[in-house]
């Protein structure tokens, strides 16, 4: 599945990150289309990705501050092996169980819902392990995140294929392939470097911990101005993935494979997409190669919206996930510059909760309208999306001497920003 010449800080985590991300996507991507296909209900499909992404803010609220007090590997660890066995023991249900009943239903949704918690504790925990190598990397941090990006382009590609095969022979072979994925991603876990504020962070309370994370975001405008543009960006690409497998299935007539060989392919674009990218961030820099994808993804939205039949679709699909490729070796790479390492599990928290918010909105707005009136949603976020980011990419300009220099680990955290300090320590419990 991987193409990519690994630099030494990435070569031992990589199947780690490869096995976890593949799992992810082939979960994400086969359980709502699992729904579709048992129940027909198109209503039950978006309450399917609702409640995946529900979970997965907790995940993210709480994955920031645990990770910096526990460390990163350990949190990883802990949540695949809970992913495993979560999957063993669904797919173990659903062997039992009629395949078009009540309780398949009910299994499904509590394990997309709790599945999504524990894929999203995994993600903070490798993301964290990613900024450490970006920041062992100095001026090549975007080389790194280009490789860290490049393994999860591969499961986005592998994972909605995989997924719809997996589910022609049936759900639980889909459940047991997961788990499998999840015990090599935990049998693969590589040591964290101990934390900046190791000593600190082991008494904070996650409360205290989410604030300073807070007042980071807030004290660095560029991080602001992008977490902003990112928030509508997600929203829109949220409502294309939470839409696809009824715009496929119902409005274009074709089957659950064809959802996921038209995410694998624009995972693949996507893939290119980041490998250029390294590229040219090197020549033009971090400002208008975002831009550029911003552009690029907002327009594919509209064209998205508008697309009459699956072949004009696909291609929608593909160029949009290609601008949102180059956006997330962006936002990654400026992530990685702007946050203090003090602070970072904290503010990447924070920072995530902000981002992927959209993501149960989308389900709960596709579970909310008709078929008929998706393109509609669709073409309104689109809109949206376009004037978020054009206000977004203004506000990088002009604060584009924030991560013009790269700061190192040792960075203290800029001027009016928190750190680590016993004012933010709980009271004894």
């Amino acid at each position: 599945m991987l193409s990519f010449a690994v630099p030494a800080p990435m070569a031992r985590s990589s199947l780690m990150r490869a096995s976890d991300a593949l799992a992810t996507q082939t979960a994400t991507y086969a359980i709502p289309l699992l729904i579709l296909v048992t129940t027909r209900s198109t209503a039950l499909t978006g309450a399917a990705f609702l409640l995946e992404w529900l979970p997965r803010l907790m995940a993210f609220t709480i994955g920031g501050p645990l990770v910096d007090r526990f460390r990163a590997d350990r949190v990883f660890r802990t949540a695949a092996l809970a992913r495993t066995l979560l999957c063993t023991a669904a797919a173990c249900a659903l062997a039992v169980v009629p395949a078009a009943g009540t309780a398949a239903t009910v299994i499904v949704m509590t394990v997309g819902a709790a599945g999504g918690l524990l894929s999203q504790a995994c993600f903070v925990a490798v993301e964290t392990l990613g900024a450490h190598a970006s920041r062992a990397a100095g001026a090549d941090a975007h080389r790194v995140q280009s490789v860290q990006i490049g393994i999860d382009q591969s499961a986005l590609l592998a994972g909605p294929l995989l997924g719809g095969l997996l589910l022609a022979v049936g759900p639980t072979l889909m459940l047991t392939v997961v788990a499998a994925l999840s015990a090599t991603a935990a049998a693969s876990t590589i040591t964290a470097p101990p934390s900046a504020d190791s000593t600190a962070s082991g008494v904070r309370a996650v409360a205290a911990s989410l604030r300073t994370g807070w007042r980071t975001v807030r004290g660095i405008p560029a991080l602001a101005w992008l977490v902003t543009g990112l928030f509508a960006s997600n929203l829109a690409l949220a409502v294309t993935q939470a839409s696809a497998p009824i715009t496929v299935m119902t409005s274009y007539g074709h089957s659950s494979i064809a959802v996921g060989a038209v995410w694998s392919a624009a995972g693949l674009v996507s893939l290119a997409a980041v490998a250029a990218c390294r590229r040219a961030i090197d020549r033009f820099g971090l400002w208008p190669v975002g831009a550029a994808g911003a552009a690029t993804a907002c327009a594919a939205c509209l064209a998205t919206a508008l697309a009459p039949n699956l072949g004009v679709y696909a291609v929608t699909i593909g160029v949009l996930m290609a601008g949102e490729g180059a956006l997330t070796v962006v936002l990654r790479t400026l992530r990685a510059r702007l946050i203090p390492a003090a602070v970072f599990g904290s503010t990447l928290s924070v920072t995530i909760v902000l981002i992927v918010v959209p993501m149960p909105v989308a389900g709960a707005l596709v579970a909310a309208l008709p078929a008929s009136a998706l393109p509609g949603l669709l073409l309104a976020c689109a809109v949206l999306q376009g004037l978020a980011m054009a206000l977004a990419f203004r506000g990088l300009w002009h604060h584009r001497a924030s991560y013009a220099s790269r700061p190192t680990a040792a960075d203290p955290a800029p001027a009016g920003l928190p750190v680590p300090a016993e004012a933010d320590a709980p009271r004894a419990a």
